[in-house]
């Protein structure tokens, strides 16, 4: 591998680039840390937040910088202040929260999953449509440098074709008291973990054209829940991947793809920035992050990212398009399925 250099990050200055100023709808930990992360690493600026609550919104105002509070999404979107709304809410509310800043005219970047069903995602891309609004699912990790560098290295195919990929992610849960996780509607490992898993076997080999997935539900009041589950996937050209998840155990955040001229593997956790290795003609080099930034400070690569693609007029983006979206959301139902017709065959 004499002489192989990594290319370029294509990325966008943290702190150079257009300042847009955000809304942000939802006051959980992922707001939160969406919020310090670009106050911290950009010029990006957070002036609004909505809650259901004005003593909520308040509070998470007062924590975080940021100058007002609305109980109203949609006229937090409609305030000629605010540029681009992140949806950061719960889950079940991704869908309504999009579609409140859509019809405001606002560009909206929304939480993954972006919608609970391939229905939602077709909806919200509908309206998006409709109103000439940028809407994007918040898949924060492909915007980071690391994966900048992986797209160029499998678009000039320096590794050949393609044969498999691999993920896994998984944080263990306390099963014995409530939470998110363990709701009937919107819980589960793959919700919150398998869709990164998914997410990047489908950036390897494309969308799977067959999905074959096992795994272990857990009964709950209202329904069940996925805790587990292992998804065999194959592309149209033939290439195969796996992708797994859990709430049972915390997993190493392994990623891997290998095709007939080399291979990559990454070092660190590949969800959050960090370090991945290639290996061609039998010798190894490893890419680093120069922008240093670690664990999810890393979502302000994605703020600065969808700010440069609204700056530029876009109405969708590139980098993880609705379509990706709505291509991974089918996935997730054809998994989710393929779990509940196994506990009804047992």
């Amino acid at each position: 591998m004499s002489g192989f250099t990594f290319p370029t990050p294509d990325i966008p200055s943290l702190t150079d680039g257009p300042a847009l100023r955000w809304g942000v709808i939802g006051t959980g930990q992922i707001a939160g840390d969406f919020v310090d992360a670009l106050h911290a690493h950009t010029n990006q600026r957070v002036i609004a937040v909505t809650s259901r609550t004005a003593e909520r919104g308040e509070a998470f105002a007062t924590a975080h910088g940021v100058a007002r509070a609305f109980t109203d999404a949609h006229a937090m979107a409609s305030d000629p202040a605010v540029d681009v709304v992140y949806v950061a809410t719960p889950h079940r509310q991704h869908h309504d929260g999009a579609i409140a800043a859509i019809t405001a005219g606002t560009p909206v970047l929304i939480e993954k999953p972006i919608g609970l069903t391939p229905g939602e995602v077709r909806s919200i891309i509908d309206a998006a449509r409709t109103h000439d609004v940028f809407a994007a699912e918040a898949m924060w990790t492909r915007y980071q440098p690391g994966f900048r560098v992986l797209a160029q290295l499998l678009t000039d195919s320096a590794f050949g074709d393609i044969v498999l990929a691999h993920a896994d992610v998984g944080w263990q849960v306390p099963l014995d008291r409530p939470s998110r996780f363990l709701d009937p509607v919107e819980g589960g490992a793959l919700f919150d973990m398998g869709i990164y898993s998914l997410w990047f076997t489908q950036f390897v080999i494309g969308p799977p054209v067959d999905v074959l997935a096992t795994g272990c539900l857990r009964n709950v009041e209202g329904g069940n829940v996925d805790v587990a589950s292992a998804a065999l996937l194959t592309s149209a050209n033939g290439a195969q991947a796996t992708a797994t998840s859990t709430i049972l155990a915390t997993m190493d955040g392994h990623a891997s793809l290998v095709g007939t001229a080399g291979s990559a593997r990454f070092v660190d956790h590949y969800v959050f920035p960090g370090r991945f290795s290639v290996t061609i003609d039998g010798q190894t080099t490893q890419w680093c992050d120069p922008a240093g930034l670690t664990g999810r400070d890393g979502l302000a690569h994605e703020a600065v990212g969808v700010a440069t693609l609204i700056t530029a007029g876009l109405k969708h983006s590139p980098v993880h398009s609705l379509d990706d979206s709505l291509a991974l959301a089918t996935t997730l139902a054809a998994v989710r399925s393929a779990l509940t017709e196994q506990d009804t065959a047992r």
